[in-house]
C-alpha cells in the first residue's frame, strides 16, 4: 500500500485529489495539511512513503517543508505540486530532495502516474513543463535542464563522482543522483555511460 500525505493551501484542490487517490486499491491517504508545518508534523506522525506538496504554502513553504522531510525521513518521497513552472522553482525543489515534480493544471490522471513512479524509486516531471535553460554560452540545452543539471553535468563532464559533485557544490549526494538519472531521461540516453559522452561530445567540460 503506498501512503500518501497531500499539503495544499486550497481546501478544493485537495478534496479533488483525494477523491482521485481514494478509488486506487494500492494508495491510501493518510492525512492533509493546508501549511507546511502542519504538513511537517503529519509526516512526523503518519510517515507516509509519498508526499504531495505545493510550493507557496503559508508558515512552511514547500521548499523549505521538503528539505526537513527529506533530513527526517530520507526514504520518503516528495513531488512538488505546483502553478510555477520557472525553472528556479523546479531547481530548489529539486536541490531540497524532490523526486518529482508536477503542474497544477495537469489532468488528475498524471498525479496517479507520479505517485506510483516515484514509490517504484523513479523521478517524474509533468509532461506539461516546457522550461529549457541556458548555459553559459546561452545556448538553449536540449530538453528541460535547470541550472543545477547544466552545472552537473560539466563536472560529469570531468569525470566526477556523484560524492565527488556532491562535496563540490554542498548538496546531498542522493540530489546528484536524482539530477543525474534526470538528465538522461531529459536527454534521451540510456546509462550513466552515455551521460558522460554526452557532455564531453557537447563541450561542457568547461
Amino acid at each position: 500500500m503506498i501512503r500518501v500525505a497531500i499539503a495544499e493551501d486550497h481546501q478544493s484542490l485537495i478534496d479533488g485529489i483525494k477523491l482521485l487517490l481514494e478509488y486506487e486499491e494500492d494508495i491510501e491517504v493518510v492525512g492533509t495539511a493546508n501549511d507546511g508545518e502542519a504538513l511537517l508534523d503529519l509526516v512526523r506522525l503518519k510517515q507516509p512513503n509519498i508526499v504531495i506538496t505545493d510550493i507557496r504554502m503559508p508558515k512552511c513553504d514547500g521548499i523549505m517543508a521538503t528539505k526537513k522531510i527529506k533530513k527526517e525521513f530520507p526514504h520518503t518521497k516528495v513531488l512538488g505540486f505546483t502553478m510555477f513552472d520557472q525553472r528556479e522553482a523546479i531547481e530548489q525543489m529539486l536541490d531540497a530532495g524532490a523526486s518529482g515534480y508536477l503542474l497544477k493544471n495537469s489532468p488528475l490522471d498524471e498525479v496517479l502516474k507520479a505517485v506510483r513512479s516515484v514509490y517504484k524509486g523513479n523521478t517524474y516531471f509533468d509532461c506539461n513543463i516546457k522550461v529549457e535553460a541556458e548555459d553559459d554560452t546561452n545556448k538553449k540545452t536540449k530538453g528541460l535542464l535547470t541550472k543545477r543539471q547544466v552545472e552537473i553535468l560539466g563536472l560529469v563532464a570531468q569525470g566526477k563522482t556523484s560524492r565527488e559533485i556532491a562535496d563540490e557544490l554542498f548538496i546531498g549526494i542522493h540530489t546528484v543522483d536524482t539530477h543525474r538519472k534526470n538528465m538522461i531521461r531529459i536527454l534521451g540516453l540510456h546509462g550513466k555511460g552515455e551521460l558522460m559522452r554526452y557532455a564531453l561530445e557537447k563541450k561542457y567540460n568547461f
